[in-house]
């Protein structure tokens, strides 16, 4: 019987790891979601049957309501949800993962061997900062919060003294594991750091800050493995948590800043609603029927979808545009930004939702040199991703972040609500262009349009 365990373990280890692999591609995705499901469908079936549990009461009811919420959440999400979704449950990993190192905590009977004491603190630590810093950011995503940067004087003094005092209390509890209030301590310190840890960070740097917490949660999961002695939950816990810091990594490299920029740079400011205001007499706005005759009687064009084509719901309406246009022997693409969105990835599975083809979608950096032989660069919802400002301006707090560099096509346009800037806050040169066409007004309708004038 331990035999079967061993080896269920095993190939349920060797399936997250593959699942793992194909995230890497959009093509390849879904399958790897399928794997990882039947990673932890055969971990938590074997460790159910291992531990030799007598009452399965209050297992069968926590799989029942968990999922509930799980199939609910999975339909009624709408995708300009998902990031909100995301940095809720990478939350209740880290809480789960904190809860269940303090509950095997209070079950100890014998005195704790030292690495599972460490393990103790490092998962309660981590856990409860991923769970209180994942609530501050779904809070500013879901605008229960304050969405700009929260920074009050001797801010990162106290995050400082608060992580000292961590320490302190940690190797007290190493010394006296038998004193539960050095642990108690801990788990106050912890979420009083996640709060701050997340509040003076804006929403400009929302990706960054979702794949750290992800990567967090993951290893909270990877030290409660070692407090449980589950094989299973270390290496998963492990590949998460390096999985997230790699992606942490990318995010960075992807806006030019270090992580210590994102997380003390306090980058996302108050958007002002008179950004833009004083150049709007130099604003044409240009209507779906000239957007339309452009499109028709162009070669190339390359699209770039944002954040506001999740808000309009529109990738269903783009795709239908696209393949009106392919059709008509014009050549399409769609340029994807690391950050476009508010979560890694955010962009993909949103075209992913439209059956857009994955041939179709271009990173940055391979598509990037295209635009100055482009007819038309097609934006939609987009605003931080293609402004100017980034390479000019040293100002700007987005200075150094690499663009889609959309002003280099011969014409420019642009479906948006109105002159508002992006999650930066810094208004968009790129709109007051001589080579733009301005479209305002829901970027579904608009579309929508567009696309009954090109099948007539």
């Amino acid at each position: 019987m331990k035999i079967i365990i061993t080896l269920a373990y095993l190939l349920s280890s060797i399936l997250f790891i593959y699942g793992l692999k194909n995230l890497s591609s959009p093509k390849t995705a879904r399958m790897g979601n399928f794997y990882a499901m039947l990673a932890m469908l055969i971990a938590i079936v074997v460790t159910l049957l291992d531990k030799k549990i007598v009452d399965f009461t209050f297992i069968i009811a926590g799989l029942v309501i968990g999922s509930a919420i799980g199939v609910i959440a999975a339909k009624k999400v709408h995708m300009t949800a998902m990031p909100q979704m995301v940095a809720m449950f990478n939350g209740l990993g880290g809480g789960a993962s904190a809860f269940v190192a303090l509950a095997v905590y209070y079950r100890m009977t014998a005195e704790p061997q030292l690495n599972i004491i460490i393990s103790v603190v490092i998962s309660l630590f981590i856990g409860a900062l991923t769970l209180t810093g994942s609530l501050v950011a779904y809070g500013k995503l879901q605008g229960l919060l304050k969405s700009a940067p929260v920074i009050f004087k001797m801010h990162q003094t106290l995050n400082l003294l608060l992580f000292t005092s961590f320490v302190i209390m940690g190797i007290f509890f190493t010394i006296n594991p038998n004193n539960s209030s050095s642990l108690l301590a801990i788990l106050a310190i912890a979420s009083v750091l996640g709060v701050l840890f997340v509040i003076p960070i804006g929403g400009a740097n929302m990706p960054v800050v979702i794949s750290l917490l992800n990567s967090c949660s993951g290893l909270a999961a990877a030290s409660t493995g070692f407090v449980l002695s589950n094989n299973v939950l270390i290496i998963s816990g492990a590949l998460v948590g390096a999985s997230g810091l790699i992606l942490t990594r990318i995010m960075c490299k992807a806006m030019n800043r270090s992580l210590a920029d994102v997380i003390f740079g306090a980058i996302g400011g108050v958007v002002s609603e008179d950004i833009g205001k004083k150049d709007k007499q130099r604003v044409i706005k240009y209507a779906e029927e000239d957007a339309s005759m452009i499109l028709e009687s162009a070669q190339s064009i390359i699209i770039i979808p944002g954040y506001g084509l999740a808000v309009a719901q529109a990738q269903f309406a783009l795709y239908e545009m696209a393949k009106t246009l392919i059709e008509k022997g014009i050549s399409v693409r769609y340029a994807i930004h690391p950050v476009a969105g508010r979560m890694p990835g955010h962009m993909n599975v949103l075209l992913a939702e439209a059956n857009v083809p994955y041939d179709l979608l271009f990173d940055l950096g391979d598509i990037n040199a295209d635009f100055q032989n482009t007819d038309v660069a097609l934006v939609v919802g987009a605003n931080d991703v293609v402004n100017p400002a980034a390479r000019v301006d040293k100002n700007s707090p987005l200075y150094g972040m690499p663009i889609l560099n959309a002003d280099k096509a011969k014409t420019v346009i642009i479906c948006k609500r109105s002159l508002s800037p992006g999650f930066s806050g810094v208004d968009n040169e790129l709109f007051y262009s001589k080579k733009t066409m301005m479209i305002f007004g829901d970027a579904k309708d608009s579309i929508n349009t567009m696309v009954k004038l090109l099948k007539a």
